[in-house]
């Protein structure tokens, strides 16, 4: 999320970058290729659908020209929202590094930063985005958010969520941050951790949106602690 908006914030959207090899990555990916030419708007829905760390390096060398520069760029942005002294990135990618680190609340406030951008909202709520052709899908390809596209036939009470980003590494387990909304325009964000799975951690977003967010639970002092699906009570 935090290289979303350090790039929507830095880089010309318009800017048409050429993949290189330095861009390939381990993990998740947009399946790019050397050679594929994207711009920087395109490469951010690879970065926030697919969590493509090949979208996330190539959108780093793209605005900085390198990693550590983009970086930087990042570690500046917590230290504008105040929250440099629990969170510090020395990847662009989100993997794990023994310095890498920000808690649930410091991601609670990048979102918030991330939803005050008008892309960036767009992206973060946009179901699917159909890409342009590259080498390696001619014909294009469709991406999705998947925690949007689920959480819609969950539950929610009141709650329409707007927009989502999810993220795993074996050190914090399966991650996701929400913004949900209610007609009233009232609006919330949900932040968790250490999930079984994805679809653990939408079910958990799910119930926890239902408890306390909800029009009907708002008006009540006291909710009662939601149930999750493994069995364990959410603590007020």
């Amino acid at each position: 999320i935090m290289t979303a908006v350090v790039a929507i914030e830095h880089g010309d959207l318009r800017a048409e970058y050429t993949v290189t090899w330095d861009d390939m990555a381990e993990g998740s990916s947009m399946y790019l290729a050397p050679g594929d030419v994207l711009t920087l708007e395109e490469l951010l829905y690879g970065l926030m659908l697919s969590s493509g760390n090949d979208a996330a390096l190539a959108v780093a060398h793209c605005v900085a020209g390198e990693v550590d520069a983009f970086v930087a760029l990042m570690n500046e942005k917590l230290e504008e929202l105040g929250i440099a002294d629990t969170a510090h990135f020395t990847n662009c990618v989100g993997l794990f590094e023994e310095n890498h680190k920000c808690t649930v609340s410091d991601m609670a406030v990048i979102l918030e930063a991330a939803m005050d951008n008008d892309l960036c909202r767009e992206v973060l709520g946009s179901r699917t985005y159909e890409t342009a052709p590259t080498t390696d899908h001619p014909e294009g390809q469709v991406l999705s958010n998947w925690f949007l596209r689920r959480i819609e036939d969950k539950d929610t009470g009141s709650i329409t969520v707007t927009g989502a980003k999810t993220g795993y590494v074996v050190e914090s387990g399966n991650c996701a941050a929400s913004y949900g909304e209610t007609a009233d325009g009232h609006r919330y964000i949900c932040v968790t951790a250490n999930a079984a799975s994805t679809w653990q951690s939408i079910d958990d977003h799910a119930a926890l949106y239902k408890a306390y967010c909800s029009q009907e639970t708002t008006e009540e002092t006291e909710p009662e602690p939601p149930v999750l699906p493994d069995g364990d009570a959410v603590p007020a």
